[in-house]
């Protein structure tokens, strides 16, 4: 882990306005600076850059931050990630916190498979370009399928001798561990002698990369017809290696993924290979196995939407279509092409240009649901046997889909393909929904297991918003925080009632708040708000310590992210606020009126969430009730009665400090 001393200087050294122009061009606009925003197709200048804040923000699509997010969304990067790229970039050494012997360990081997297969690749990629038989043979095979050099280039294509242990032997001799071609996979051990044997050998190679571009296995083509052997063969699970969680071509399309807002999803390394090169590069491909949840939250990093491209055999579509329900259940939208009799993505791709590539398929793709269905129901025919599993195929697809109205919408569509009463289909759905509830096995947190637990050491890079599940008393925690973040060490009650804190002594926000909660017995209760607020308080004990520079350098991701937010200008006082305080604030600068108005500001939104909190207890206490009065337990609800009456006297003394409310609004 990157110490915060060593944060700090990386978000010292990268300033917005140099970051962001490596990628965006930039023009002056009065304190600011504006652009197209990379992250969505703007036609008009939409994305801002604040030298003074240190920030930029899309008021278009709402992405922006800190340099750190910034690079994060558009290199596609994890936070940590992030970091070390502006380190290197502005030069700073990165001290990471000292790891035990075990962790030392276990680091050092991962590093070492990872350096092992950076090696062979470069090996590949030098026998392919300058070794005879990789010029005759494994060039020989691209340049047949129409690859141009700067896509062998791009992709680092190679070639492996068929000489048994070409590669073994070379890496023995650069220093390499024979243990670590073993568990990379690039070599085995022959049961007879012991000796070493290259698993790729006599193939074309093709490197598979994670998301920031390391090489963590690769597939081999054989060109030569071998009983018993198969055509392709991949590298083996490992430490660095989990076929599950790795899509081919990922890295070289995560920007154009997230840009397009779309993922075609393709079979096989030449048909990501081929439409690269035709000028396609959202495309992925899961290297011939079937889906799987892993390699489905990759694209869910960067879009929603999923065209599959299909080529013409009936079976190998059937094959493939289970592994879509999974792209379903994941609230993924589903499309699919069905390319022409005797084409893949591959050879379709050789044939066409960027323009006309993208023009077929947006022409033919269709919806998977409607898809599926008028598939099955050509191959079920008149059997009604095959037409009852027909249904049930389709419902089971149905069912598992997230969303309310989409599901409804689909079984609107089935209800007239398959010619069936709605309510049948509605009923069935249902009852798959249950039945997949009953399966699953629900979390439980322990009682005593505290907010501070939670696991939020993994950002989510794609939406740019905090994976916590949302409570309608959020905004009212998110509202204090917008003056924690902005003006927590600020005086609070220098022109109001000092006494009932601190006597004549002036209070800061951070104090106020932490003092009007803990008074009554309130807290926050979203896990990820609970950190912000419980750190502040524990770093407001130092007098320099400053909210908006410690929280955007934050060692969470998350937490820096939801700073970003609040110090952006997407947050702002509404029309209420300026009718409360007065005319006078309409002629003044909103941020200094605000600060101005802390005294009265900061009290009223604890007292808003207070406010929050007495609504939803007597909600609570309302519902539990009624389950009395129905079981007959008339002592136990005239007892809930009376708690919801002095909630609610609580409720009128709130509504007098409240008055008219104040909103932020965003």
């Amino acid at each position: 882990m990157i110490d915060q001393i060593t944060i700090d200087r990386i978000m010292d050294a990268a300033q917005i306005v140099d970051v962001v122009s490596q990628f965006v061009t930039l023009k002056r606009r009065g304190i600011n600076y504006v652009g197209l925003c990379p992250f969505h197709s703007d036609k008009t200048p939409s994305f801002y850059v604040s030298p003074a804040k240190n920030i930029c923000k899309c008021f278009a699509c709402g992405e922006g931050g800190t340099a750190v997010h910034f690079i994060m969304k558009h290199e596609q990067l994890s936070y940590y990630e992030a970091l070390k790229y502006l380190a290197k970039k502005f030069n700073i050494e990165v001290q990471e916190r000292e790891l035990t012997n075990e962790q030392k360990q276990a680091h050092n081997e991962r590093e070492s498979l990872f350096i092992l297969n950076d090696f062979a690749r470069t090996y590949f990629v030098n026998i392919l370009h300058r070794h005879i038989e990789g010029k005759s043979v494994g060039m020989s095979y691209f340049k047949e399928r129409g690859f141009r050099d700067d896509i062998i280039e791009k992709f680092q294509l190679g070639y492996s001798l068929e000489q048994k242990d070409a590669l073994s032997q070379e890496a023995l001799r650069n220093g390499y561990k024979e243990d670590f071609l073993i568990k990379t996979g690039l070599a085995i051990k022959s049961e007879h002698n012991n000796a070493m044997i290259d698993r790729f050998r006599g193939r074309v190679m093709f490197p598979v990369h994670t998301l920031s571009g390391k090489v963590i296995a690769f597939g081999g083509r054989i060109l030569k017809k071998v009983e018993n052997t198969g055509k392709y063969i991949n590298s083996p699970e490992s430490e660095i290696y989990h076929k599950g969680n790795e899509l081919y071509g990922i890295y070289f399309a995560k920007q154009a993924i997230s840009k397009a807002d779309c993922c075609y999803l393709v079979e096989g390394y030449t048909d990501v290979i081929s439409m690269h090169q035709a000028g396609i590069e959202n495309v992925v491909a899961s290297s011939g196995t079937a889906l799987t949840h892993g390699q489905i939250r990759l694209i869910h990093r960067f879009t929603d939407n999923v065209t599959v491209l299909y080529d013409g055999d009936a079976a190998g579509i059937k094959a493939a279509l289970r592994g879509i329900d999974l792209l379903l259940e994941d609230g993924m939208n589903i499309k699919v092409v069905l390319l022409p009799d005797g084409e893949d993505p591959d050879s379709f791709a050789r044939k066409q240009n960027a323009e006309s590539l993208t023009k077929y398929i947006k022409d033919h793709e269709v919806d998977f649901i409607r898809f599926k269905t008028k598939l099955l129901l050509d191959d079920a025919g008149n059997d009604p046997i095959k037409r009852a599993s027909l249904i049930s195929d389709i419902v089971n697809s149905i069912s598992v889909i997230p969303d309310n109205i989409i599901r409804r919408v689909y079984i609107q569509d089935c209800s007239m393909l398959l010619d069936m009463d709605e309510r049948i289909l509605i009923d069935e759905v249902n009852k798959k929904r249950l039945s997949h509830q009953e399966r699953t096995p629900q979390p439980s947190i322990p009682p005593e297991q505290s907010a501070l637990n939670v696991d939020l050491s993994q950002p989510v890079v794609r939406s740019g918003k905090a994976a916590v599940k949302k409570t309608n008393i959020d905004k009212f925690e998110l509202a204090i925080l917008y003056f924690i973040v902005r003006y927590g060490m600020d005086i609070v009650l220098e022109g109001g009632d000092t006494n009932t804190v601190t006597g004549d002594m002036p209070t800061t926000v951070i104090d106020w708040v932490k003092f009007d909660l803990q008074r009554d017995g309130f807290w926050f209760t979203n896990p990820l708000y609970i950190v912000i607020l419980e750190d502040a308080i524990k770093q407001s004990e130092n007098e320099a310590f400053n909210p908006s520079r410690y929280f955007l350098a934050h060692t969470d991701a998350q937490i820096s992210k939801i700073a970003a937010e609040l110090i952006s200008d997407r947050y702002q006082l509404s029309k209420m606020y300026i009718k409360q305080f007065g005319e006078d604030m309409k002629k003044e600068d909103t941020p200094l009126a605000e600060e101005k108005h802390l005294w009265k500001n900061v009290p009223r939104a604890v007292t808003e969430l207070k406010d929050a909190h007495i609504s939803n207890q007597i909600k609570e206490i309302k519902s539990e009730m009624e389950q009395k009065q129905k079981a007959g337990d008339w002592d136990g609800a005239i007892e809930l009665m009376q708690k919801i009456k002095e909630l609610e006297e609580i409720k009128k003394i709130l509504a007098k400090e409240l008055g008219e409310r104040i909103i932020l609004r965003w």
